[in-house]
Protein backbone atom coordinates (compact mmCIF):
# COMPACT_ATOMS: atom_id res chain seq x y z
CA UNK A 1 0.00 0.00 0.00
CA UNK A 2 1.11 3.54 -0.70
CA UNK A 3 2.10 5.94 1.48
CA UNK A 4 -0.06 8.54 1.08
CA UNK A 5 2.15 11.58 2.61
CA UNK A 6 5.21 10.89 0.83
CA UNK A 7 3.40 10.11 -2.79
CA UNK A 8 2.19 13.42 -2.44
CA UNK A 9 4.98 15.30 -2.07
CA UNK A 10 6.50 13.12 -4.82
CA UNK A 11 3.74 13.91 -7.09
CA UNK A 12 3.49 17.53 -6.48
CA UNK A 13 7.57 17.97 -7.19
CA UNK A 14 7.00 15.49 -10.11
CA UNK A 15 3.76 18.41 -11.71
CA UNK A 16 5.91 21.02 -10.51
CA UNK A 17 9.13 19.91 -12.34
CA UNK A 18 7.38 18.16 -15.62
CA UNK A 19 5.44 21.93 -16.37
CA UNK A 20 8.19 24.14 -14.73
CA UNK A 21 7.16 28.06 -15.82
CA UNK A 22 4.70 26.71 -18.43
CA UNK A 23 0.88 26.23 -18.59
CA UNK A 24 -1.21 23.30 -18.06
CA UNK A 25 -4.55 21.96 -18.39
CA UNK A 26 -5.89 19.09 -16.36
CA UNK A 27 -8.72 17.09 -17.67
CA UNK A 28 -11.37 16.72 -15.20
CA UNK A 29 -14.23 14.26 -14.94
CA UNK A 30 -15.48 14.08 -11.46
CA UNK A 31 -14.55 11.18 -10.98
CA UNK A 32 -11.72 10.36 -7.68
CA UNK A 33 -8.38 9.66 -10.36
CA UNK A 34 -9.11 13.20 -12.02
CA UNK A 35 -10.06 15.03 -9.34
CA UNK A 36 -6.78 13.95 -7.21
CA UNK A 37 -4.81 14.45 -10.36
CA UNK A 38 -6.56 17.71 -10.08
CA UNK A 39 -5.99 18.42 -6.96
CA UNK A 40 -1.91 17.58 -6.94
CA UNK A 41 -1.45 20.01 -9.86
CA UNK A 42 -3.14 22.96 -8.45
CA UNK A 43 -1.09 22.35 -5.35
CA UNK A 44 2.10 22.09 -7.79
CA UNK A 45 1.27 24.86 -10.09
CA UNK A 46 -1.60 27.08 -8.66
CA UNK A 47 -2.49 29.62 -11.11
CA UNK A 48 -0.82 27.97 -14.11
CA UNK A 49 -3.44 25.64 -14.00
CA UNK A 50 -7.09 25.36 -16.08
CA UNK A 51 -9.57 22.55 -14.90
CA UNK A 52 -11.52 21.58 -18.06
CA UNK A 53 -14.59 19.47 -17.45
CA UNK A 54 -15.61 18.47 -21.41
CA UNK A 55 -19.67 17.49 -21.50
CA UNK A 56 -19.38 15.15 -23.87
CA UNK A 57 -23.22 14.36 -23.49
CA UNK A 58 -22.28 10.96 -22.45
CA UNK A 59 -22.17 11.83 -18.62
CA UNK A 60 -24.42 11.03 -15.56
CA UNK A 61 -27.86 12.63 -14.66
CA UNK A 62 -26.66 15.96 -13.02
CA UNK A 63 -23.33 15.14 -13.76
CA UNK A 64 -22.60 18.85 -14.95
CA UNK A 65 -23.79 20.90 -12.07
CA UNK A 66 -22.19 18.48 -9.52
CA UNK A 67 -19.06 19.87 -11.06
CA UNK A 68 -19.55 23.08 -11.14
CA UNK A 69 -20.66 22.88 -7.82
CA UNK A 70 -18.05 20.72 -6.51
CA UNK A 71 -14.78 22.48 -7.74
CA UNK A 72 -15.69 26.07 -7.69
CA UNK A 73 -13.43 26.89 -5.56
CA UNK A 74 -11.24 26.60 -8.72
CA UNK A 75 -12.11 30.06 -10.35
CA UNK A 76 -10.36 28.97 -13.59
CA UNK A 77 -12.75 25.98 -14.02
CA UNK A 78 -13.92 25.49 -17.99
CA UNK A 79 -16.86 23.68 -18.69
CA UNK A 80 -16.56 23.02 -22.48
CA UNK A 81 -20.59 21.95 -23.81
CA UNK A 82 -19.34 19.79 -26.45
CA UNK A 83 -22.41 17.06 -26.79
CA UNK A 84 -22.90 17.66 -30.40
CA UNK A 85 -19.03 17.34 -31.28
CA UNK A 86 -19.22 13.90 -29.46
CA UNK A 87 -22.59 12.64 -30.61
CA UNK A 88 -21.70 13.52 -34.85
CA UNK A 89 -18.36 12.33 -34.11
CA UNK A 90 -20.05 8.80 -32.88
CA UNK A 91 -22.76 8.20 -35.42
CA UNK A 92 -23.11 5.26 -36.82
CA UNK A 93 -20.19 3.96 -34.71
CA UNK A 94 -20.59 0.13 -32.98
CA UNK A 95 -17.85 -1.69 -32.45
CA UNK A 96 -16.49 -1.12 -29.24
CA UNK A 97 -13.09 -0.40 -29.43
CA UNK A 98 -13.65 1.97 -32.28
CA UNK A 99 -15.80 3.54 -30.29
CA UNK A 100 -13.43 4.13 -27.41
CA UNK A 101 -10.91 5.85 -30.15
CA UNK A 102 -13.15 8.23 -31.45
CA UNK A 103 -13.96 9.30 -27.62
CA UNK A 104 -9.79 9.64 -27.11
CA UNK A 105 -9.44 11.17 -30.16
CA UNK A 106 -12.12 13.79 -29.72
CA UNK A 107 -11.39 14.64 -26.03
CA UNK A 108 -7.99 15.33 -27.16
CA UNK A 109 -9.09 17.95 -29.39
CA UNK A 110 -10.79 19.34 -27.25
CA UNK A 111 -8.19 19.87 -24.99
CA UNK A 112 -5.83 21.01 -27.52
CA UNK A 113 -8.58 23.43 -28.25
CA UNK A 114 -8.62 25.12 -25.06
CA UNK A 115 -4.94 24.73 -24.44
CA UNK A 116 -4.44 27.19 -27.67
CA UNK A 117 -7.43 29.49 -25.65
CA UNK A 118 -4.92 29.42 -22.39
CA UNK A 119 -1.57 28.97 -24.00
CA UNK A 120 -1.46 25.73 -21.80
CA UNK A 121 1.40 23.31 -23.04
CA UNK A 122 1.35 20.25 -20.73
CA UNK A 123 -2.17 18.04 -20.50
CA UNK A 124 -2.52 16.48 -17.22
CA UNK A 125 -4.56 12.97 -16.72
CA UNK A 126 -5.92 11.06 -14.11
CA UNK A 127 -4.52 7.97 -15.76
CA UNK A 128 -4.06 4.78 -12.76
CA UNK A 129 -2.60 1.64 -12.95
CA UNK A 130 -5.42 -0.42 -14.05
CA UNK A 131 -6.16 1.64 -16.95
CA UNK A 132 -2.67 1.08 -18.60
CA UNK A 133 -2.91 -2.92 -17.68
CA UNK A 134 -5.81 -3.19 -19.95
CA UNK A 135 -4.94 -1.08 -22.75
CA UNK A 136 -1.80 -2.69 -23.01
CA UNK A 137 -3.14 -6.01 -22.42
CA UNK A 138 -5.54 -5.43 -25.16
CA UNK A 139 -8.56 -6.10 -23.21
CA UNK A 140 -9.92 -2.73 -23.75
CA UNK A 141 -8.28 0.81 -24.94
CA UNK A 142 -8.86 3.31 -22.27
CA UNK A 143 -9.85 6.38 -23.50
CA UNK A 144 -6.85 8.56 -22.00
CA UNK A 145 -4.20 5.46 -22.85
CA UNK A 146 -5.13 3.31 -25.77
CA UNK A 147 -7.88 5.27 -27.14
CA UNK A 148 -5.40 8.25 -27.78
CA UNK A 149 -4.63 9.66 -31.23
CA UNK A 150 -0.96 9.14 -32.72
CA UNK A 151 -0.89 12.68 -33.03
CA UNK A 152 -1.13 15.19 -30.04
CA UNK A 153 -0.62 18.71 -29.95
CA UNK A 154 1.12 18.97 -25.94
CA UNK A 155 4.01 19.46 -25.30
CA UNK A 156 3.79 16.59 -22.56
CA UNK A 157 1.22 14.14 -20.76
CA UNK A 158 1.70 14.26 -16.97
CA UNK A 159 -0.14 11.51 -14.79
CA UNK A 160 0.57 12.23 -11.26
CA UNK A 161 -1.86 9.16 -9.99
CA UNK A 162 -0.45 6.19 -12.97
CA UNK A 163 0.86 3.77 -10.71
CA UNK A 164 -2.06 4.11 -8.55
CA UNK A 165 -4.94 1.10 -8.07
CA UNK A 166 -8.56 2.55 -7.12
CA UNK A 167 -8.55 2.12 -3.71
CA UNK A 168 -4.86 3.92 -2.92
CA UNK A 169 -6.15 6.88 -5.26
CA UNK A 170 -9.00 7.02 -2.49
CA UNK A 171 -6.28 7.12 0.60
CA UNK A 172 -4.55 9.99 -1.72
CA UNK A 173 -8.23 11.52 -2.22
CA UNK A 174 -8.60 11.42 1.06
CA UNK A 175 -5.55 12.55 2.50
CA UNK A 176 -5.96 15.87 0.23
CA UNK A 177 -9.35 16.26 1.95
CA UNK A 178 -11.53 15.93 -1.42
CA UNK A 179 -15.26 16.06 0.03
CA UNK A 180 -16.63 12.31 0.24
CA UNK A 181 -18.85 12.80 -2.95
CA UNK A 182 -15.54 12.87 -4.63
CA UNK A 183 -12.83 10.18 -2.83
CA UNK A 184 -16.18 7.85 -2.11
CA UNK A 185 -18.14 8.14 -5.36
CA UNK A 186 -18.08 5.31 -7.90
CA UNK A 187 -16.13 4.51 -10.51
CA UNK A 188 -17.71 6.04 -14.08
CA UNK A 189 -15.84 5.26 -17.08
CA UNK A 190 -13.92 8.10 -19.39
CA UNK A 191 -15.82 7.08 -22.34
CA UNK A 192 -19.12 7.80 -20.22
CA UNK A 193 -22.63 5.77 -21.40
CA UNK A 194 -21.03 5.36 -24.64
CA UNK A 195 -19.57 1.42 -22.82
CA UNK A 196 -23.13 1.27 -21.43
CA UNK A 197 -24.52 1.09 -25.01
CA UNK A 198 -23.98 -1.81 -26.96
CA UNK A 199 -24.14 -0.85 -30.56
CA UNK A 200 -25.21 2.62 -32.14
CA UNK A 201 -25.52 5.40 -29.50
CA UNK A 202 -28.70 7.39 -30.20
CA UNK A 203 -30.35 9.75 -28.32
CA UNK A 204 -33.24 7.76 -26.95
CA UNK A 205 -30.14 4.67 -25.88
CA UNK A 206 -28.86 7.51 -23.85
CA UNK A 207 -32.03 8.91 -22.09
CA UNK A 208 -32.64 4.86 -21.12
CA UNK A 209 -29.10 4.65 -19.68
CA UNK A 210 -28.61 7.70 -17.64
CA UNK A 211 -32.01 7.39 -16.09
CA UNK A 212 -31.31 3.74 -15.30
CA UNK A 213 -28.01 4.20 -14.14
CA UNK A 214 -29.31 6.72 -11.62
CA UNK A 215 -31.88 4.69 -10.53
CA UNK A 216 -29.23 1.77 -9.77
CA UNK A 217 -27.37 4.29 -7.80
CA UNK A 218 -29.79 5.25 -5.64
CA UNK A 219 -30.85 1.55 -4.96
CA UNK A 220 -28.07 -0.22 -3.98
CA UNK A 221 -26.17 2.60 -2.40
CA UNK A 222 -26.90 0.79 0.97
CA UNK A 223 -25.41 -2.21 0.09
CA UNK A 224 -22.09 -0.78 -0.56
CA UNK A 225 -21.32 -1.71 -4.28
CA UNK A 226 -17.72 -0.97 -5.48
CA UNK A 227 -19.48 -0.20 -8.32
CA UNK A 228 -23.05 -0.46 -9.99
CA UNK A 229 -25.25 0.59 -12.83
CA UNK A 230 -27.14 -0.08 -15.86
CA UNK A 231 -26.62 -1.17 -19.32
CA UNK A 232 -28.84 -0.58 -22.22
CA UNK A 233 -28.49 -4.46 -24.49
CA UNK A 234 -30.64 -4.60 -26.82
CA UNK A 235 -34.22 -4.87 -27.54
CA UNK A 236 -37.10 -7.50 -26.51
CA UNK A 237 -41.01 -8.33 -26.47
CA UNK A 238 -42.92 -6.95 -23.78
CA UNK A 239 -46.52 -6.01 -22.13
CA UNK A 240 -46.93 -2.82 -20.67
CA UNK A 241 -51.05 -2.44 -20.16
CA UNK A 242 -53.04 -4.36 -22.38
CA UNK A 243 -50.08 -3.54 -25.63
CA UNK A 244 -47.61 -5.29 -26.75
CA UNK A 245 -44.34 -3.01 -27.03
CA UNK A 246 -40.97 -3.69 -28.42
CA UNK A 247 -38.74 -1.98 -25.92
CA UNK A 248 -35.18 -1.90 -24.95
CA UNK A 249 -34.07 -4.37 -22.48
CA UNK A 250 -31.54 -3.09 -19.49
CA UNK A 251 -29.12 -4.91 -17.67
CA UNK A 252 -28.01 -4.22 -14.21
CA UNK A 253 -24.69 -4.68 -12.72
CA UNK A 254 -23.83 -4.36 -9.16
CA UNK A 255 -20.03 -5.57 -7.96
CA UNK A 256 -17.74 -6.10 -5.32
CA UNK A 257 -14.18 -5.29 -5.88
CA UNK A 258 -10.94 -3.82 -4.22
CA UNK A 259 -8.86 -2.55 -7.19
CA UNK A 260 -11.47 -3.16 -10.31
CA UNK A 261 -8.71 -5.47 -11.73
CA UNK A 262 -11.20 -8.48 -10.58
CA UNK A 263 -14.49 -8.26 -9.51
CA UNK A 264 -17.50 -10.10 -8.06
CA UNK A 265 -21.14 -9.99 -8.66
CA UNK A 266 -23.35 -8.53 -5.82
CA UNK A 267 -25.66 -10.99 -4.63
CA UNK A 268 -28.44 -8.14 -3.92
CA UNK A 269 -31.45 -8.71 -1.85
CA UNK A 270 -34.97 -10.19 -4.04
CA UNK A 271 -36.85 -7.06 -3.04
CA UNK A 272 -34.00 -4.65 -4.29
CA UNK A 273 -33.86 -6.05 -7.57
CA UNK A 274 -37.93 -6.21 -7.80
CA UNK A 275 -37.75 -2.05 -6.78
CA UNK A 276 -34.87 -1.76 -9.34
CA UNK A 277 -37.13 -3.66 -12.49
CA UNK A 278 -40.07 -1.67 -11.29
CA UNK A 279 -38.41 1.86 -11.12
CA UNK A 280 -37.01 1.14 -14.25
CA UNK A 281 -39.61 -0.13 -16.66
CA UNK A 282 -42.27 1.69 -14.67
CA UNK A 283 -40.53 5.28 -15.34
CA UNK A 284 -39.21 5.24 -19.21
CA UNK A 285 -42.05 3.82 -21.60
CA UNK A 286 -39.69 2.23 -23.89
CA UNK A 287 -38.36 -0.11 -21.70
CA UNK A 288 -39.52 -3.87 -21.97
CA UNK A 289 -37.88 -5.59 -19.07
CA UNK A 290 -34.92 -5.62 -16.78
CA UNK A 291 -31.86 -8.28 -15.94
CA UNK A 292 -29.58 -8.48 -13.26
CA UNK A 293 -25.75 -9.62 -14.55
CA UNK A 294 -24.24 -12.21 -12.15
CA UNK A 295 -21.07 -12.79 -14.09
CA UNK A 296 -17.46 -12.26 -12.04
CA UNK A 297 -14.58 -10.65 -13.35
CA UNK A 298 -13.34 -12.68 -15.05
CA UNK A 299 -14.59 -13.95 -17.35
CA UNK A 300 -16.40 -10.79 -17.78
CA UNK A 301 -14.77 -7.05 -17.82
CA UNK A 302 -17.14 -4.80 -15.23
CA UNK A 303 -18.57 -2.34 -18.20
CA UNK A 304 -20.07 -3.86 -21.05
CA UNK A 305 -17.56 -2.89 -23.79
Amino acid sequence: MVNVEEFIDEATDEISEAVGDANAIIALSGGVDSSVAAALAYRAIGEQLTPVYVDTGLMRKGETDQIRETFSFMESLEVVEAQDRFLDALAGVTDPEEKRHVIGEQFIREFEREATETDAQYLVQGTIYPDRIESEGNIKSHHNVGGLPDVVDFEGIVEPVRDLYKDEVREVARALDLEAVISERMPFPGPGLAVRIIGEITEEKLEVARDACHIVEEEVAEHDPWQAFAAVIGKATGVKGDNRVHGWVVSVRSVESRDGMTARAQNLPWETLQRIQSRITGENDDVARVVYDVTHKPPATIEYE
